[in-house]
């Protein structure tokens, strides 16, 4: 049985509105990245790493899914145990779409974690209490369940295992500046690139810097929402033929 691997950043969230963290409209024009993103900011100063991702857990529930997100929800009912997605963004703007199984590779802003039993359990969209508890040994060293820099991603496992279980590789929303999607391509046998932009990181130049191509075999060079219907039948097409 045919399986497509689809690995998504945060180019599709920004389309239902969610500020990216880097670029010039970026989270980090407004945030030091070692202060709220890092675990030694965490350590220095809690009360404002967890102000920070309060703000943004509930300003989450003011957005909605879009193309993209509803096309990966439909591929998945139409296609189940086919499809796997593995998705860098930690709003579940997928869940809501109707996605039921997708590896968060960085967190989810709706859950917390507990430090002392590692336990993950759901809080939605409000902030943090100040004596908030784990709900399984209540334990109130709980925080955010969202990766910082300086500690592992546990969930980073999953992207080369399920590599080996699939053919179709689809990237999408990603530079790859976080996780090398050009070394992860090379796991498949057909490769898919959707991004606006033509990344200097996955592009080949010949002499004199000019551009030849992209070490993936298809880029579409449109953003999620635009390319969301075409990579429908492009999946559609791969999984029935």
């Amino acid at each position: 049985m045919k399986k497509v691997y689809i690995l998504s950043g945060a180019g599709i969230s920004q389309e239902s509105g969610i500020p990216v963290f880097r670029g010039e409209e970026g989270l980090w024009q407004n945030y030091d990245i070692q202060k709220v993103c890092s675990l030694k900011g965490w350590e220095e100063d809690r009360d404002y790493v967890k102000r920070f991702y309060d703000e943004r857990r509930v300003e989450l529930k003011n957005y909605k899914p879009n193309r993209a997100h509803k096309i990966f929800a439909k591929l998945e009912s139409e296609f189940p145990n086919q499809i796997y997605h593995l998705t860098q963004n930690v709003d579940d703007l997928l869940e809501h779409a109707g996605c039921k199984k997708i590896i968060h590779l960085h967190g989810t802003l709706t859950h917390l974690r507990c430090q002392k039993c590692q336990n993950i359990f759901y809080i939605g969209y409000r902030s943090q209490k100040s004596d908030e508890k784990c709900s399984k040994c209540d334990s109130k060293d709980v925080r955010h369940n969202v990766v910082m820099f300086g500690e592992v991603a546990p969930n980073y496992r999953y992207l080369y295992t399920l590599s080996k279980e699939c053919d179709l590789f689809v990237a999408i929303g990603t530079s790859g500046k976080v996780i090398d999607i050009v070394d992860l391509s090379k796991e498949f046998k057909k490769t898919v690139l959707i991004n606006p932009n033509r990344e200097e990181y996955v592009t080949i130049f010949g002499s004199n810097d000019r551009f030849i191509d992209t070490y993936f075999d298809i880029f579409i060079q449109k953003s999620a929402v635009e390319a969301a219907d075409e990579l429908y039948e492009l999946i559609k097409e791969y999984l029935l033929n």
